[in-house]
């Protein structure tokens, strides 16, 4: 499978996880000039900024977020929510999908 199937693959999972944890999908596969978010979701009036990460194990999938990385994504969050007027409480999560399960990790940049 292509790197650009399993992403999907990740993704679609991760959306059906996230469901069935209580949150609404907003938004996914967001593009501006800083990057990609991959899913914006809501639960409890706070919006959360999704990062899909997948490997065949959890350490490959976690070393994949770095510090530039982030730096990316909170430039595409800002840019986001201006463009959409939002003035909600947000997070940045990172969602790992690897043969060992799937885990949603809140909050990744404290």
């Amino acid at each position: 499978m292509h790197t650009r199937a399993k992403g999907n693959l990740a993704e679609e999972c991760g959306c059906e996880y996230l469901r069935n944890k209580g949150c609404r999908i907003v938004d996914r596969n967001v593009y501006n000039r800083f990057g990609e978010i991959d899913i914006i979701a809501i639960r409890d009036n706070v919006l959360h900024f999704v990062e899909v990460k997948s490997a065949q194990s959890y350490e490959q999938a976690v070393n994949n977020i770095s510090p530039s990385k982030l730096q990316k994504l909170r430039r595409a969050i800002h840019t986001y929510l201006q463009q959409k007027r939002l003035n909600l409480d947000y997070c940045i999560d990172a969602l790992i999908v690897s043969d060992e399960g799937i885990e949603w990790i809140e909050n990744i940049t404290l």
